[in-house]
């Protein structure tokens, strides 16, 4: 799978794989060295600990790396009156008579407890290219589905100060 994600994105994933690659990488090596040397590696916490720190960033780099090797990017663009990337929108849910405000970003920022829904999510999904009165069908999953009303729309911008997510 491609993720569609802004030139913003891609830039925060380069600058975070050149700090793991050449900041963080050199000094777990040396941390994994330092505690190999503490002896007995069956019994050896810190080596374990070290090494197991060590394999997460190598991980991280790895996926950092795929990410943006195979990333299709996009351009935030949308109507002055549809739900676009990076607009906050105010939608009614009617099965719970209540109202919720949300910021539509992309995967690599959402972050739900903050306000930021996913374009990928059944929501952000649902909405996208709406505009402000119609009424959408949510589907959760298989057997759930509800209906949303979209209340109002305010246009945004790339948020370059949001952080990507760890995963």
């Amino acid at each position: 799978m491609r993720d569609e994600l802004t030139k913003v994105d891609i830039e925060k994933m380069k600058e975070e794989l050149e700090y793991r690659r050449f900041t963080l990488r050199p000094k777990l090596i040396e941390d994994v060295q330092t505690a190999r040397a503490f002896g007995d590696l069956s019994e050896n916490f810190e080596y374990k600990a070290a090494k197991r720190e060590k394999n997460r960033n190598d991980s991280r780099i790895r996926y950092l790396e795929n990410m943006i090797k195979t990333a299709i990017v996009i351009e935030a663009e949308s109507a002055p009156d549809e739900v676009g990337l990076f607009d906050t929108v105010e939608i009614y849910i009617e099965d719970e008579d209540e109202t919720e405000v949300f910021q539509i970003v992309t995967t690599l920022r959402q972050n739900a407890l903050e306000g930021r829904l996913s374009k990928e999510s059944p929501l952000g999904k649902a909405i996208l290219g709406h505009k402000i009165g119609d009424k959408v069908t949510v589907k959760a999953s298989a057997d759930y589905s509800y209906t949303a009303v979209i209340k109002s729309i305010t246009k945004g911008e790339d948020p370059e100060d949001v952080p990507i997510s760890l995963y």
